[in-house]
């Protein structure tokens, strides 16, 4: 049971009947009967709530900065009218709207309400419970019930950094020899024999075939193929830092691409996770990675396996990795690093790319990446990509007063950690890319592209 604000304007003004009663105990008695009485009523003519019927329809799988519609049908099997207020419940970060709606369903029909979810996180969204309060003729009081009316809607990842696959892919086909300035494929893996032109390498001269031949021949290369790229995530307590200005989502697709629009707006939005920015990352090289032909496989970890994806096909493998990436969030532990290895090395057997998505965090990787990273680096090559937070590069570089030049000590120590731990990785025989969250991407796709030129994977 409810009562409306009408009921307590009634009540008020039986307030001031009673004041101006010349015998106000009999005064009040009479109205708090007739309140009563009519509160009673309204509760009894008032549609029942328990027998209703919901059902949904509608999206379960958008991309975050898309908006979402949900369908909630109701349906009166009872025999009174069903007059009065709906409210869906929903996490605050599905944006749910309408959150409340008129709702008037005689008996034996059905209704329909549309709710629209604009999400400004990635992951399942479900919905909590659906609230009916049937308000009676009086509009007094109203009978009140929570129903379960399930639904899940998956945010995936919104993959912003899809808009520099065009260019890496352009560069991919140059290395493969098959772009139209017919630049020379590079690699370490035979293609074909052709005649000698002005200007080729001469290393690349085939003397055997020239004495066949009779003539000066040279091999061409390619870049090996079929080769494997393990990407692995970190989902520890360092991924879990917001860094960077994040776009801020509004509803639709942006125009031919399905990406985020971003609306303009003069306060700063708040910093995505560091997770979020490595997942970004990751998708544009497996991405890049299966249109060179090479099998990419997946791995998120901390103290255990979050999530794996192996033996995907090309055409799978990004639809793979974007539904097992959304539910993923930062554990707030320490990663086992140890764990993390064995992980590795248990999965891939033969030597491969493994390309570690953490965070250069000194302190963090001295006590546990750097003591078992020998036994990752002799067998696989392997490659380590953080994203920096570009408030720290901006703050080391304010010194106009005090505080500011504290800060800006603080912000050139923590810089001064990331040179060094990447320093020892390099020593260690391990790439590094350290960038800031809108680079990271197109950098770690610049390395895999310069390791598959120089024929190291």
């Amino acid at each position: 049971m409810a009562l409306t604000g009408r009921a307590g304007l009634v009540a008020a003004i039986g307030i001031v009947v009673v004041l101006l009663a010349p015998q106000p105990g009999p005064a009040l008695a009479g109205v708090c009967l007739l309140l009563v009485s009519a509160i009673i009523a309204d509760l009894v003519f008032a549609g029942a709530v328990r027998p209703l019927r919901l059902h949904r329809s509608g999206d379960t799988l958008i991309r975050l900065g898309q908006r979402a519609t949900v369908e909630l049908i109701v349906e009166n099997p009872g025999s009174r009218r069903v007059r009065g207020l709906l409210r869906d419940a929903w996490p605050p970060s599905a944006g749910a709207n309408p959150r409340v709606a008129a709702l008037d369903v005689p008996r034996g029909e059905r209704r329909k309400i549309v709710v629209t979810l604009d999400p400004t996180r990635r992951g399942d969204r479900s919905s909590v419970a659906v609230t009916v309060r049937s308000v009676g003729p009086l509009g007094l009081a109203a009978r009140q019930g929570s129903h379960q009316a399930p639904w899940s809607v998956r945010v995936l990842p919104p993959f912003l950094s899809r808009k520099h696959l065009p260019s890496r892919l352009a560069r991919l086909r140059e290395l493969d020899g098959q772009h139209p300035a017919l630049v020379r494929g590079q690699g370490t893996e035979f293609d074909s024999l052709r005649e000698y032109v002005v200007g080729d390498d001469v290393r690349s001269i085939d003397w055997r075939a020239t004495a066949r031949r009779h003539d000066v021949v040279v091999r061409t290369w390619r870049p090996e193929r079929d080769r494997r790229v393990l990407i692995v995530l970190d989902t520890g307590r360092t991924s879990a830092g917001r860094v960077g200005d994040a776009p801020i989502p509004m509803a639709g697709a942006a125009p031919g691409g399905g990406g985020l629009l971003v609306r303009p707006d003069p306060r700063p939005a708040p910093g995505w996770p560091r997770l979020d920015w490595s997942m970004d990352a990751a998708l544009l090289l497996a991405a890049l990675a299966a249109k060179a032909g090479d099998q990419v496989d997946f791995l998120a970890y901390d103290r255990a396996v979050r999530a794996w994806v192996g033996g995907a096909s090309r055409t799978e493998l990004l639809s793979s990795l974007v539904n097992v990436m959304a539910p993923i969030e930062a554990e707030l532990v320490e990663a086992d690093s140890q764990g993390m290895v064995a992980a590795i090395l248990s999965r891939a057997k033969r030597r491969c790319l493994v390309v570690l998505l953490t965070d250069l965090n000194s302190a963090a990787l001295d006590e546990g990446l750097m003591p078992v990273l020998p036994q990752l680096s002799s067998r696989h090559l392997v490659l380590v990509a953080g994203v920096s937070d570009p408030r720290v590069a901006a703050m080391a570089g304010r010194r106009s007063s005090a505080e500011e030049v504290y800060d800006a000590a603080a912000a050139e120590h923590a810089q001064l950690g990331r040179r060094r731990i990447t320093a020892r990785l390099r020593r260690h025989g391990v790439e590094v890319v350290d960038a800031p969250p809108d680079d990271i991407a197109p950098a770690l796709a610049d390395a895999y592209l310069a390791l598959k030129a120089a024929g190291r994977l």
